[in-house]
């Protein structure tokens, strides 16, 4: 298919594309919406950018306007899952924008926000509705949605809902869903659990696969710096002031470490907002509205967003903080070069990720080219005076005399041990630079060495 035109899909819809300057579809596009329209079962593997929410959203609307009817009250007839919110309000903006020429009711149900809207516009029915997994099972526990009615169900970003633990309120849905039903799946990638669950959901499926698995944007120039974890921060701002920018979008491990990522640009005169689960729905609403107005051009993340954003013109992607699970790496990528544009990847990766750098080089089968800016501990010291002798006066044979004399006195715990012990027989002046130490029980550390790790340890767990 070269033209949206040879679909046959119904006037109203192919006006409202040719309004958006929509000519020619794109693969995942061409051999989808065939597939939809002749009532298949579809998976669809594709990275995302490639135009999946149009391969389904078009023939669904074709569907609804060939076979008008009013959906039953507290009901809908197609149902559209997503993973996040940001990404549901992106669907739900599709639709309308495909389907403004057509009677077509849709509704959101998303968390963050109130029920009580979502409940009124459920109360007579509605022909879309796009939810998030857990605000949909709110809903149908409070009576205001049941899911006998629904002809189509599409699941969109099948494996970042798997990610994100969803599989259990997903397979609760599915139970509760008519078994005669068009069922449409699309992923990125196609782990195992995913291929499982498809087999289990749908019918003699069409299977759809225009990239291969887990491979990278091609437009996307990837880089990584190597670099020592206390500088990443100045790092970052580097590349900030280097790289001509349009729209950076800039991912974390960790809410806390999204914030403490903005204080240090705002501080260095770099405007910056952060978009993670510990901010409002309506904070992520103003902070992705100025986002794609432009009004911000750097936008700090973590993978609540990675594939919620679908903003035009982002041109670089920085992962301050490596993924510990490499299609997640995918995913972040692909919010650049889209729509044919081109983008640039920038990774920070110190010691403790080279691992997770390990594993994404493994999935997308490639050696990311990377510049070392870590410091040479060994070569960036000075080298260390040789500090005064403190051996005892006299020659070696009275020294060896004395010891033999008097009595051998145990080192106990509570005892104050001496510099050679502690460099553990290393000569006082270590190269470890050790001046003083301060004790912690049994356990011996540089009194500078105060900092404190509770807050690591959170984001860690935060991080899982």
């Amino acid at each position: 298919m070269t033209s949206f035109q040879d679909f046959g899909l119904g006037d109203a819809i192919t006006r409202a594309l040719a309004e958006e300057k929509y000519h020619t579809p794109t693969p995942i596009q061409a051999q989808t919406i065939p597939a939809v329209m002749s009532g298949r079962d579809v998976i669809g593997i594709a990275q995302t950018g490639t135009g999946k929410t149009a391969a389904f959203a078009l023939p669904v609307l074709h569907r609804l306007a060939a076979n008008p009817r009013p959906p039953a009250r507290k009901s809908c007839r197609i149902l559209v899952l997503s993973p996040t919110r940001e990404l549901s309000g992106q669907i739900l903006d599709s639709f309308r924008t495909y389907g403004r020429h057509l009677r077509v009711r849709t509704a959101l149900a998303i968390g963050g926000v109130s029920m009580g809207a979502q409940v009124r516009a459920l109360l007579n029915g509605t022909d879309v509705l796009v939810a998030t997994p857990g605000r949909l099972l709110d809903l149908v526990k409070s009576n205001a949605l049941r899911l006998s009615e629904v002809e189509c169900l599409v699941l969109d970003e099948a494996d970042r809902m798997l990610d994100m633990g969803f599989i259990h309120d997903i397979r609760k849905i599915v139970a509760k869903l008519p078994v005669q039903r068009q069922t449409l799946m699309f992923s990125a990638t196609m782990p195992r659990a995913i291929a499982d669950l498809a087999a289990h959901m749908l019918h003699d499926p069409v299977k759809v696969a225009v990239t291969p698995v887990a491979s990278t944007a091609e437009r996307v120039e990837q880089r990584v710096i190597l670099v020592d974890r206390p500088a990443k921060l100045a790092a970052l701002m580097d590349v900030l002031r280097r790289e001509t920018i349009d729209r950076v979008l800039i991912f974390t491990r960790t809410k806390h470490g999204a914030d403490k990522v903005v204080r240090g640009l705002t501080r260095a005169g770099i405007g910056a907002e952060a978009i993670h689960g510990n901010k409002s729905q309506n904070q992520r609403e103003r902070a992705l509205a100025a986002f794609r107005k432009g009004e911000i051009k750097t936008l700090v993340a973590t993978d609540i967003a990675a594939r919620g954003i679908d903003v035009d013109g982002i041109s670089h992607v920085v992962n301050f903080d490596l993924p510990n699970v490499p299609e997640t790496y995918v995913h972040r990528i692909g919010r650049t070069a889209r729509a044919g544009a081109e983008g640039v990847a920038i990774s920070l990766c110190d010691g403790e990720e080279v691992a997770f750098l390990r594993d994404i080089e493994k999935l997308i089968r490639m050696t990311i080219p990377a510049s070392d800016r870590r410091a040479d501990q060994r070569r960036a010291k000075p080298p260390l005076a040789a500090a005064p002798s403190t051996k005892p006066a006299g020659n070696a044979k009275q020294r060896r005399g004395k010891r033999r004399r008097g009595p051998e006195r145990k080192q106990t715990r509570h005892s104050q041990p001496n510099h050679s012990q502690l460099n553990h027989g290393q000569p006082n002046g270590s190269p470890r630079g050790i001046d003083s130490v301060a004790f912690i029980g049994s356990k011996v550390r540089p009194k500078g060495d105060r900092a404190p790790r509770a807050q690591h340890w959170a984001d860690d767990l935060e991080g899982l």
